[in-house]
């Protein structure tokens, strides 16, 4: 538990007690893993025992022993847990909602921790890049925290720094995540899991690189260097590191604010948000792939009207291949029109393979739900009348209980965040309980593109912010 004076403007100067409080919080980091390793171990274990012996399932009570031990963690592999909710029986429907609760949530460290971090990154007289430097932090996650600065111009900074053997922890989270999947399989699975553990990994690890986080905040920068409804903030090259981040502050109010404000206003915020998520996909091949509310702020015009929206936070993010851009939108335009053929093709282009009828028709189910909105030509809030509380469930029951008869299906690993990115803005628009004709929306976001286009606009973008292309380990050149 942090000592909140060592957070304070007043705190102590670095000494041996400071020095001794965050050598604590260390050790206490590193024995938690200790602990929920040999947790999830048990749990594991005894999952795996009881199916040996042909005993009854007590998957509750398992589930929320695994909850418990993973709930003392507070590391990244909350992120994890929470986004294996949305895939459909990527991990058994009880375990999905208990780990879906658990929240990502760190205490920030102190200004002992902060002084030694900016020093290793900046050098030691890193103070003198900044007009001022708040040690408070302003917002704290599962692998870094935030703090406000000013900078010589007179500009609000916002300095993200990661904590300290971030890379060990996320590591050990993999081996837990492992382990749950690898009992998993034993448990006569609807979907085979291998590609998801790759995918989750890879983007895991790449969030812990800022250097590559800049480079994304660059290139949604030129996405929308024009856009009225978009902010996105500005990297100060000069004061970031691979683990120190510094961008400009975009002042906004929390979405949540919103739920009870006009219709116009709740609205214009989904409109935005819809923007956010689906132009840089259908035009550049890339999204943002953590639709967490913390990670947009609203701003306002100067009647104090909702005007658009602040995208924060660029570190896990995921980029697409145009032809898979293409599948999107075959498999949007099969289920419009009711061609069966262009839906397989869709499916193929994804990467599923040996689909049968009755898989496809199982597929269908959850596209239907993911598209529903979209194929709908009308106006009308995400979930239309259903209870918000059940939004989903009934479509991810029904592919669960097909799949355990059907399957399993090996899902592609580009699937992953597109579905729970999708998953995620659709939760922000029942939160506001926006009302809009979301096919006239999509429509105009796809309206345009094919491969081709695609394929240039991606590779000059990405080359202007140095971000590689997909499948490539560095960005290609244009002459």
């Amino acid at each position: 538990m942090n000592d909140l004076s060592d957070r304070s403007g007043d705190a102590p100067k670095d000494g041996p007690q400071s020095t001794d409080r965050e050598k604590n919080r260390f050790s206490a980091r590193a024995m938690r893993y200790g602990r929920v390793g040999a947790n999830v171990g048990g749990v594991a274990a005894r999952m795996a025992g009881r199916r040996l012996f042909g005993l009854d399932s007590e998957t509750e009570k398992e589930a929320a022993a695994l909850a418990m031990a993973l709930g003392g963690l507070k590391g990244p592999i909350m992120k994890v847990a929470q986004l294996l909710a949305t895939i459909p029986d990527a991990l058994p429907p009880e375990y999905a909602e208990a780990l879906g609760k658990l929240q990502s949530h760190a205490p920030p460290m102190g200004r002992g921790f902060v002084k030694r971090r900016m020093a290793a990154e900046l050098g030691p007289e890193w103070e003198g890049k900044f007009a001022s430097f708040d040690y408070e932090a302003a917002a704290s996650a599962s692998l870094g925290q935030v703090h406000r600065a000013v900078a010589h111009d007179g500009r609000s900074l916002a300095v993200k720094l990661q904590y300290p053997d971030m890379r060990s922890a996320v590591e050990a989270d993999l081996v837990q995540l492992g382990m749950l999947f690898s009992v998993h399989r034993r448990m006569r699975p609807a979907v085979e899991t291998s590609e998801v553990l790759k995918e989750l990994s890879e983007r895991l690890r790449e969030e812990l690189d800022y250097r590559r986080e800049a480079r994304m905040t660059s290139l949604y920068g030129d996405i929308f260097k024009s856009d009225a409804f978009v902010r996105v903030p500005e990297v100060l090259p000069a004061l970031s590191t691979d683990r120190v981040l510094t961008m400009t502050w975009l002042e906004g109010r929390k979405l949540l604010e919103y739920k009870d404000h006009s219709l116009e206003d709740r609205n214009a915020i989904a409109q935005a948000m819809f923007r956010a998520w689906w132009y840089p996909f259908s035009h550049y091949g890339v999204i943002h792939g953590d639709p967490h509310l913390g990670n947009y702020t609203v701003f306002e015009d100067g009647a104090g009207r909702a005007a658009g929206i602040n995208l924060l936070d660029y570190g896990c993010m995921r980029t697409f291949a145009p032809k898979f851009i293409q599948g999107v939108i075959d498999l949007y335009n099969g289920l419009l029109h009711d061609d069966r053929s262009l839906v397989v093709h869709a499916y193929e282009t994804w990467g599923f393979a040996g689909l049968s009828n009755e898989l496809i028709d199982i597929l269908n189910i959850w596209a239907r739900f993911i598209y529903g909105p979209m194929l709908d030509d009308r106006v009308r809030t995400i979930a239309d009348d259903v209870d918000p509380g059940m939004y989903g469930r009934k479509e991810a029951f029904q592919v669960h209980q097909a799949l355990r008869d059907k399957g399993p299906v090996t899902i592609p690993r580009e699937f992953v965040f597109m579905d729970r990115a999708a998953i995620g803005l659709g939760g922000v628009f029942l939160h506001l309980n926006a009302a809009l004709n979301f096919h006239d929306l999509f429509d105009e976001a796809i309206a345009g593109v094919d491969v081709g286009t695609v394929t240039q606009r991606q590779s000059e973008a990405f080359a202007q912010a140095g971000v590689p292309l997909p499948g490539t380990d560095a960005p290609e050149t244009v002459s």
